[in-house]
């Protein structure tokens, strides 16, 4: 008999992990500003500001993930570590293929224009700038959510087939910080720059090797040699919205003979 696989793989229990503690801080963040429109006194930032250690911790939490994300690391899914050299499997095959780049520009161009729009209102003076740090937040809880459950950008624009071939994968904090923009402290623009560099260097790398970036050229894509299995929690939503489409319309025809 054969052993049976773990359900969950460390890259996959890792993420859940960054969910449960972005999602905690964005809960928190959320409370402190609902409180302040409610009851009046400080505002978000400043109370953040006035409690350093919560700061420095939110702060360092990003950091560390973001510093990480420079360096090969077994724990980080394929589709942030195909840009490095030694996770480049050669297949033997020359016709390099990312069919999602076209869709790229669609996406940025998408993005900008919807964090636009928040900055406008910032701009003049609807939105605070504890409201800019919560779309953070938000942003980051959904990052987790487009990983694990479902990505829109996965579904309506690039249409790869898993994270591990993402063409964009390591956009996600330059797109989560995009709102920082806006907010002119020191602690934001820190985050926003770096998460820039990490953008910057994956780019860098695209353009200067795609044959890593490839399902055909690069065999460290391929189901068979995946390590993270992310793809599986997505698959079991998908299959179970079908099963409650297919159950809601056999009792609504029941109901309607």
């Amino acid at each position: 008999m054969k052993p049976s696989k773990p359900s969950t793989t460390a890259v996959c229990a890792l993420h859940y992990a960054k969910l449960l503690i972005r999602l905690a801080i964005f809960i928190t963040l959320l409370v402190l500003y609902v409180l302040h429109h409610v009851r009046g006194g400080d505002s978000l930032e400043t109370v953040i500001e006035s409690r350093p250690l919560l700061l420095v911790a939110i702060w360092a939490v990003f950091v560390v993930e973001m510093v990480l994300r420079f360096f090969p690391s077994r724990f980080e899914s394929p589709g942030s570590q195909k840009q490095f050299a030694r996770n480049y499997v050669k297949t033997g095959r020359t016709d390099i293929r990312i069919e999602d780049n076209n869709a790229v520009f669609l996406v940025a161009l998408v993005w900008i224009s919807f964090n636009l729009v928040f900055g406008a209102l910032h701009q003049v003076g609807i939105l605070d700038d504890g409201f800019m740090l919560l779309l953070c937040m938000a942003y980051a809880v959904c990052d987790m959510i487009c990983i694990l459950f479902f990505c829109p950008f996965q579904t309506w624009f690039l249409k790869n087939k898993c994270c591990s071939t993402c063409r964009i994968y390591n956009w996600d904090y330059a797109m989560m910080f995009t709102p920082l923009f806006f907010v002119q402290k020191p602690y934001t623009w820190s985050l926003l720059a770096l998460s820039i560099a990490l953008l910057a260097r994956w780019e860098i790398t695209f353009f200067r090797h795609p044959e890593r970036f490839s399902v055909n050229t690069n065999g460290y894509l391929s189901c068979a040699n995946c390590s993270e299995k992310l793809c599986r929690e997505k698959k079991q939503l998908a299959t179970l919205w079908k099963d409650l489409a297919s159950a809601s319309a056999r009792r609504h025809r029941r109901l309607s003979s």
